[in-house]
């Protein structure tokens, strides 16, 4: 392709605007470990576009040779820059790849629960970054719930690093989803889930909440926090404690740090002879 013709535009219109992404079903992924993840987990890569003006790294040809579902396309390095990010060198390759439903069915809730909603977040990045932690510290999925940044945003995608790839993500309108599936598994399954809200005043500080039982952990929006459709679902609000002049964290830091100690309290509790921690 050498040409900005109906197709590129309408792979350029991915990069920034949502509608358009929603409509197509589908989102632009760059870079070795987000397409390599996307491949591996069996995501349907419905296209990738490489470089037509320079010889590709092994990795680019061997992952061509094996994406045999996927239209392969030849592209001007100049216009396949435009489909990458800014300020940068043209990427390799670039993977259209096609958007799963937003079910929440996808997220299982067992015994070891842990679901992560983000609450109407602004910045596609934190998204991406939440994302991100959750997939480190073994979580099985995380929610975006209300009018929020989008999960596939290539900010999001990005920041996410891959993990959007090998962790569920679903977006829902509202926290009245959420809770019918949460409220579906407690009474099906008997499961005493949790829900946990993050806030500056919470009852008590992390490390002194019990992680080790099935627990959806609440993180608000970035300047308002939570809503209050979800503080009135919470079960408890636990705060992080801070020294310094900081006045708060970054939404996504701390979501991170709710999430190590959650991980740490879990491994602990797994440790012959541990006490509950």
């Amino acid at each position: 392709m050498t040409t900005r013709n109906a197709r590129f535009q309408q792979w350029e219109s991915l990069l920034t605007n949502r509608n358009k992404r929603q409509r197509a079903g589908e989102f632009l992924v760059q870079g070795v470990r987000p397409i390599s993840l996307a491949v591996e987990r069996g995501w349907p890569v419905r296209t990738l576009i490489h470089d037509a003006g320079r010889p590709l790294s092994r990795w680019a040809r061997e992952l061509l040779a094996g994406a045999r579902d996927a239209e392969h396309v030849a592209m001007a390095p100049e216009l396949l820059a435009e489909l990458g990010e800014k300020n940068e060198a043209p990427p390799e390759l670039v993977a259209v790849v096609g958007m799963p439903e937003d079910d929440l069915n996808r997220i299982p809730i067992g015994e070891d629960f842990l679901g992560v909603v983000f609450d109407r977040p602004t910045n596609p990045g934190n998204v991406g970054s939440v994302i991100r932690s959750a997939d480190a510290f073994g979580a099985d999925g995380v929610v975006v719930t209300g009018h929020a940044a989008d999960v596939y945003d290539p900010r999001a995608v990005r920041a996410s690093t891959g993990s959007l790839f090998a962790l569920p993500a679903v977006r829902t309108p509202s926290h009245h989803e959420v809770m019918e599936w949460v409220d579906r598994a407690r009474r099906a399954d008997g499961l005493p889930v949790v829900v946990v809200g993050t806030d500056e005043r919470g009852e008590c500080a992390v490390y002194d909440f019990d992680f080790t039982v099935p627990t959806l952990l609440l993180v608000g929006n970035e300047t308002s926090g939570l809503s209050n459709g979800w503080r009135e679902r919470c079960d408890h609000l636990v705060s992080i404690p801070m020294t310094g002049a900081a006045s708060s964290l970054n939404a996504a830091n701390a979501a991170t740090a709710v999430l190590y100690e959650v991980a740490r309290q879990r491994a602990a509790a797994r440790r012959p002879g541990a006490a509950t921690p």
